[in-house]
């Protein structure tokens, strides 16, 4: 069954504070558009609950990417396309950087927001893993003003997250402090291009005089949200990359996440994988040593 647009109310206010007011004084009515890329899918699917949309797309508060001294602030309208090809981003943030070229083919990375992606809250989705490993932090916006908070604080459960209803993802902060890290991400899907993740990572390590010492490492698909892998970033520091022990970190692994089975994948499955892309980056760490 699919959806017939005249069902469906869609406003442009034109302005953010447009946006924030009528957020503000009808809570839960508006369902917040930019990008469109997993909404789009529902409303054509006709499976889109909601039925009185609001358009974020062009807002030129949510489209910036600011570069300053400590951090680097990406707008939460921002593309997965202005996000790949920024230089600076590039150069200090390669795994955001790299898991941008991850969301669906260019069509998709020319419209899909990085708001969009972690307000959708899929535990699937490419960004949160890198976000998580890039130590992010996130602002929110609303007519009451503005918060912000740990990026990992965010997801509260499966498709549930911090934001109250009349807020938006304004901007999405990155500390420019990972200058000679090195860093690993991989997604594992049922095809190389275009397809939803089974199990993914990305880790970032500052390694010096042959040790570990400090390593930052986000997951997703294997647990009802992305994880950061806190315990397991206390267990590795001080570790000597060539005497990283392999066997003891997966079964740190293998307690801390919850698979399921789904259309994708089966649990089993994604907790075998999980184990063998952990044990892949830290040996690709063992091979990076300075």
């Amino acid at each position: 069954m699919r959806a017939r647009p005249e069902h469906f109310n869609l406003v442009s206010p034109g302005s953010l504070a447009s946006v924030l007011e009528m957020l503000a004084s009808d809570p839960g009515k508006w369902l917040p558009i930019a990008g469109g890329t997993e909404i789009m899918v529902l409303f054509s699917a006709g499976k889109l609950p909601q039925r009185n949309l609001i358009n974020l797309w062009n807002l030129p508060e949510l489209r910036e990417i600011r570069v300053g001294e400590d951090t680097i602030s990406i707008g939460g309208g921002c593309t997965f396309s202005q996000i790949r090809s920024h230089s600076v981003i590039a150069a200090e943030f390669p795994l955001l950087a790299l898991i941008a070229g991850w969301i669906g083919g260019i069509a998709n990375q020319n419209r899909a927001t990085i708001a969009g992606n972690l307000a959708n809250a899929s535990p699937a989705a490419d960004s949160p893993p890198a976000l998580l490993a890039c130590e992010a932090e996130i602002e929110l916006i609303s007519a009451r003003g503005t918060r912000r908070l740990p990026y990992s604080q965010c997801h509260l459960d499966y498709k549930r997250t911090i934001l109250a209803s009349d807020e938006l993802i304004y901007t999405i902060h990155l500390p420019r402090k990972f200058a000679g890290w090195h860093s690993y991400a991989r997604k594992v899907g049922t095809r190389n291009a275009q397809a939803i993740s089974k199990v993914c990572i990305a880790a970032q390590a500052k390694i010096d005089s042959g040790k570990i010492q400090t390593i930052r490492i986000g997951m997703g698909s294997i647990a009802p949200i992305p994880l950061r892998l806190s315990q397991m970033e206390q267990f590795l520091t001080g570790c000597p990359v060539d005497r990283i022990p392999l066997a003891e970190s997966r079964k740190l692994l293998d307690t801390a996440i919850a698979p399921i089975d789904d259309i994708r994948s089966t649990k089993t499955y994604r907790r075998h994988v999980a184990g063998n892309l952990l044990e892949e980056c830290l040996r690709a760490l063992a091979g990076t040593t300075t």
